[in-house]
């Protein structure tokens, strides 16, 4: 690396990083994706048919015409939105091979600022169905043992022992999550396997009992089941049921990333041909006992569990119950990649993310863990049965598909320039949707309260955070750092101020090669004067390749300023002391930086690297801030969100660190305030007039950060040029004091609220 100023990017310039070509097709992942995928849709043969038919009157209800239409629906909702909307659409709408909403609005946010609302809504109903599908999966699995005359025996009526096992299985799934998308792909991928092999096989053998339910191919009889009320009691409101076939498609989009697309390409048609079998079997079934007055006798009677067997059927309920635990899978780690996108596009904070697998897109978040962890426990106890979470499964899902398919209308329109296409595409596929919504609205009472309280909840916090982020970038103010270079030499060389640090690190979020924060400057020169051999600035960036060990050094033409990016693969710990240990001993060796010598130490041969102390500026608010109060309320839940979400001093191992933590106003601009008059000693009248007060490899490419242009900065615009203009005739420098940080490239994965700096 010379000594020479790296360049900045010229405006409008954009520097490309290598591109992640994605997960290859091979065995190992197929297993790996029938473990991880399909969980969700995979066990939906377990109550969708069930739902249908309690819905129409049970069992004795279901004539020849019901239960072939009953068919059609399940048949072509999973051909038009599984197959088609997300197998053969959405996937190709892929950000570096990463699925689901946020990915999908990180490519079309140019178009549009407001689509960052169909984002945050969607994202926040798919969470929410995340917490619900592992609860009311593994209850119906668990109630299957009710089946079986022996296990009857012992349980009977008790819920109690349901609820106790489902949260038994659920506490132990969740712990495991740590271990990592590819351990627990692997070892559940042979059990799926196994399990689709279970629903097509045992549903082909039955098939045999009604060879006519293949007629349910023909989409004519389903839109008949829709509007003929002779055959279908339930009306329209019956797509509320149906669409459970459906509800783990956004899941499969969101996992994605962890399993990539050839192998879901490969292992769909297998699934959905299992799936198929499975229902028409179901459906072969019911027709020919719906003249069993003992079977329609039986309480909540559950066709998948009768297809089999009964000397089969213990096996059939184990294997139920490994597959709905999977299925629980399927919607954690989709959770975790919403997440993972949703903190990249500023959404939601930042929060410590691990690396368990060596596959990209294979994370895991502790806290999203946690929480996820909790809730389903409640959910357990709240519902307690499956029928009732039945009735509050779906809804939310609902509301993630139509604002999936707004995005999707935008990247066909705008990015594959096919605006006919896209137009169709949006009103056949909206039209679908909006009525399995509204057919779905019937189950608010009945539960579905609780999927939209949690999704409010969820786009709560990622409003706040966005609003809170803009309202911050209003205050945000960047200064060249040669016009400082002076004083920042002389309080060095000031013998007048204790040296407390051989070493001095700012952690800043802005990538800029040659300006920095204001509070950063701030906090050097004017807040307690920080004198110091060296100061760093450390900016650091997560790279699409696994293990990046990559440093970027800007000294401004100095030995003791240097402006650090650290370029770390996605895999690797970030724990910035021990790097920074590498890359003060490589300046010393190059000769950028003087030795700092120790006169003292524990060992014979002394260090050439000295102390090194850690600064983390946070932004507060004063009550003097001037803000108006719904902007306070929002920027007050913010910080409180951020935190509860923790320190950067954990998310970059600097746990064990020196570290000054420093809190500065968020607005520098203060409410009018009253001007005191100074009076005598004597007079005891006081006079108040009115007025202001105020192992690492070096590279050489430009620093980089993306930038960020939505709705919310737009209406804080003029916040932000109010407060360049006000900064500009006040600070040295003040013709840079507004500044936009470079883009990494034409992916736009924001990571402004980077540790250390103003969130």
């Amino acid at each position: 690396m010379s000594n020479t100023k790296l360049p900045a990017t010229p405006k409008g310039v954009t520097t490309k990083r290598r591109k992640y070509n994605g997960i290859p097709l091979s065995a190992g992942m197929i297993l790996v994706a029938l473990g991880v995928v399909y969980g969700d849709i995979g066990t939906s043969p377990m109550y969708t048919l069930k739902a249908i038919m309690a819905d129409n009157g049970g069992l004795t209800t279901m004539g020849q015409d019901t239960v072939l239409g009953a068919l059609s629906l399940i048949i072509w909702t999973l051909t038009l939105i599984t197959t088609v909307k997300y197998v053969l659409v959405a996937m190709k709408a892929d950000n570096h091979n990463e699925g689901g909403i946020f990915a999908l609005y990180s490519l079309v946010r140019r178009c549009g600022k407001w689509l960052i609302f169909p984002a945050m809504i969607g994202g926040a109903a798919l969470l929410a169905d995340g917490i619900l599908t592992p609860a009311v999966t593994v209850t119906t699995a668990i109630e299957g043992l009710r089946t079986i005359d022996t296990f009857y025996a012992i349980i009977g009526t008790n819920q109690n022992i349901v609820v106790a096992i489902t949260i038994i299985i659920l506490c132990v799934l969740f712990a495991v999550q740590r271990a990592g998308t590819s351990a627990i792909g692997k070892a559940f991928g042979p059990i799926m396997t196994i399990w689709f092999l279970f629903l097509g096989i045992t549903g082909l053998m039955n098939v045999g009992l009604d060879l006519d339910v293949f007629r349910a191919f023909n989409p004519l009889r389903g839109i008949r089941f829709l509007f003929d009320g002779s055959i279908n009691a339930a009306g329209l409101m019956v797509l509320g049921n149906v669409f459970l076939c459906t509800t783990g498609a956004e899941a499969l989009y969101s996992d994605m990333g962890h399993v990539g697309k050839p192998n879901i390409y490969a292992t769909w048609p297998f699934v959905k041909l299992c799936l198929i079998l499975n229902y028409l079997g179901q459906g072969a079934w019911i027709l020919a006992n719906k003249g069993n007055a003992a079977l329609a006798a039986t309480p909540d009677l559950n066709p998948f569990f009768h297809i089999v067997p009964e000397n089969l059927r213990f096996a059939e309920v184990v294997l139920s119950a490994l597959a709905s635990i999977i299925a629980s899978q399927a919607l954690i780690t989709g959770s975790y990649s919403i997440v993972s996108e949703a903190i990249h596009l500023n959404l939601m904070p930042h929060m410590k993310i691990n690396f368990p697998s060596q596959t990209k897109g294979q994370i895991y978040i502790p806290m999203v863990n946690t929480i996820m962890w909790v809730a389903c426990v409640f959910v357990v106890l709240l519902f307690r049965s499956s029928s009732h979470m039945e009735a509050a499964y779906g809804l939310a899902i609902t509301v993630t598909m139509l604002m999936t398919t707004v995005h999707l209308y935008t990247y066909i329109s705008q990015l594959w320039h096919r605006r006919g296409l896209a137009v169709v595409f949006a009103l056949f596929f909206g039209a679908i949707e909006l009525t399995f919504f509204f057919s779905s609205l019937t189950k608010f009472f009945h539960g579905g309260y609780f999927t939209v309280l949690m999704a409010t909840l969820i786009f709560i916090v990622m409003y706040v955070w966005r609003r809170g982020t803009a309202i911050e970038h209003t205050q945000s103010v960047y200064l060249p750092v040669n016009k400082y270079i002076d004083q920042l030499r002389s309080l060095r060389d000031d013998d007048d101020y204790p040296m407390i640090a051989d070493n001095l690190v700012f952690l800043t979020n802005d990538s800029s090669p040659d300006k920095l924060d204001r509070d950063i400057l701030y906090s050097i020169l004017d807040k307690r004067p920080k004198r110091a051999r060296a100061y760093y600035f450390l900016n650091v960036m997560v790279t699409d390749e696994p293990n990046t060990h990559e440093f970027i050094v800007n000294n401004y033409g100095t030995d003791f300023l240097f402006k650090v990016q650290l370029r770390l693969g996605f895999r690797v710990n970030q724990r910035v002391n021990t790097y920074l240990y590498q890359i003060v001993a490589d300046l010393v060796n190059s000769g950028q930086l003087a030795p700092q010598e120790h006169r003292y130490s524990i060992y014979r041969e002394h260090s050439n690297v000295g102390d090194f102390r850690f600064c983390l500026i946070r932004k507060v608010l004063t009550p003097e801030t001037e803000i108006s109060g719904f902007n306070r309320r929002v920027m007050e839940l913010k910080y409180m969100i951020r935190h509860v979400c923790g320190s950067p001093a954990r998310w970059y191992g600097l746990e064990n660190s020196s570290i000054i933590f420093e809190y500065v106003p968020l607005f520098a601009r203060t409410k009018r305030q009253h001007k005191l008059t100074r009076i005598s000693a004597g007079n005891t009248t006081a006079v108040v007039a009115p007025g202001n007060s105020g192992a690492m490899k070096r590279v050489d490419v430009p620093m980089q950060e993306p930038e960020d242009d939505d709705i919310f900065a737009d209406k804080m615009k003029s916040d932000t040029e109010a407060n360049a203009e006000e900064v500009e005739s006040s600070v040295i420098g003040g013709d840079t004091a507004s500044f936009r940080p470079l883009r990494v490239d034409e992916e736009e994965t924001d990571e402004e609220d980077a540790p250390g700096e103003n969130n």
